[in-house]
């Protein structure tokens, strides 16, 4: 492993590129290793590399000079992009999405050093064949192993940190969408989850919605986002009267909404990590995915699972899975009351 000095003198002509290009919930775990990058070489440029619906997850993130952004489904994009990546002449360009795209556009840049996981960590194994240099993550959560890929370039840890800056227009915005329904203090429930076999049925959402209010009047937000209309419209029906609000929010605006809220429910989804980021209180519902690995960072936060061992298998299934399931309202109920300090 080079040290920090070798580091800084091979450096020095030229910036680090950080290949994330998303989702919400990844760009967040990768926000602390940046920021121990930048902490460590201050004088080094850095670049990101993100696709551009993501973009307001990085505006005003003091840690980076310049975001880089993309549109996948554009071939004239891509290659448009890859043309400002080679001509920043980047010496250092570390992959923390570790799947063949990201490899690749990390090659494309025409860095000398690409720093990534061994193989054994990646869920595309042949990306590995793009770096040249291979990082074995250390620790049990994502955090850890992407500071474990900064660490491999010299770059020391700092205290965690998540510089998320919340964009003036989106808070307006966000304000007088909850000014128009009369909401001053509200909680989030996000149904949504990527795939639906780490996903808590919407019917119970709306359940979880009905006992908070009626236990303590409490108003309620359901939040959802593209794709995600009918899970949203399913858990704000079984929620019956009072109904909860139902908000579809971009991501700069999901940022001010969960910043404001009082405490979110979610799964192993992006509005849960980035809430817990913002030092929002959440509850996290997890069955086929680990929550050492990919829970909230906060030990104050709270997970609900009941799923063995056995059941960790991140698997990507299209139905809701007996671990998920098996997660009863009266149990994110008692969670929720215990993160809040109300038991």
């Amino acid at each position: 492993m080079p040290d920090a000095a070798m580091l800084r003198a091979e450096t020095g002509a030229g910036p680090f590129l950080v290949v994330r290009m998303g989702s919400i919930g990844d760009i967040v775990h990768t926000l602390p290793a940046v920021a121990a990058l930048h902490d460590s070489f201050p004088a080094v440029q850095i670049d990101w590399l993100v696709e551009r619906k993501w973009r307001a997850l990085l505006e005003g993130n003091p840690d980076i000079n310049e975001i880089i952004e993309v549109d996948r489904r554009s071939l004239g994009d891509l290659v448009k992009g890859i043309r400002r990546l080679r001509a920043a002449h980047y010496r250092c360009a570390l992959d923390f999405q570790s799947l063949y795209k990201s490899a690749a556009l990390a090659f494309s840049s025409g860095a000398r050093r690409r720093v990534g996981f061994i193989r054994s960590y990646l869920r595309e194994p042949g990306a590995v064949f793009f770096y040249t240099e291979r990082v074995n993550p250390q620790g049990k959560h994502k955090i850890e192993h992407n500071l474990s890929l900064v660490e491999g370039v010299g770059a020391k840890k700092t205290g965690i940190r998540f510089p998320l800056v919340v964009s003036p227009q989106a808070d307006v915005e966000v304000e007088n969408k909850l000014s128009a329904r009369g909401l001053r203090e509200f909680f989030v429930l996000s149904p949504g989850g990527g795939w639906r076999y780490k996903c808590w049925p919407p019917e119970r959402f709306g359940a979880l919605y009905r006992e908070l209010a009626r236990r303590h009047g409490w108003c309620g937000v359901i939040s959802f986002g593209p794709g995600e209309e009918a899970l949203a419209e399913e858990a704000r029906r079984a929620a019956g009267t009072p109904e909860p609000v139902v908000i579809s929010a971009g991501v700069a605006q999901l940022m001010a909404l969960l910043r404001r809220a009082k405490f979110v429910v979610a799964g192993d989804t992006g509005p849960l990590h980035l809430a817990s980021a913002f030092g929002t209180p959440v509850v996290g519902l997890f069955g086929p995915t680990d929550p050492a690995r990919n829970g909230p960072y906060s030990s104050a936060d709270i997970v609900v699972r009941n799923a063995g061992s056995e059941e960790t298998t991140y698997r990507r299934g299209t139905s809701y899975s007996p671990a998920m399931i098996s997660i009863t309202v009266d149990q994110v109920v008692e969670a929720v009351e215990r993160r809040l300090g109300t038991r």
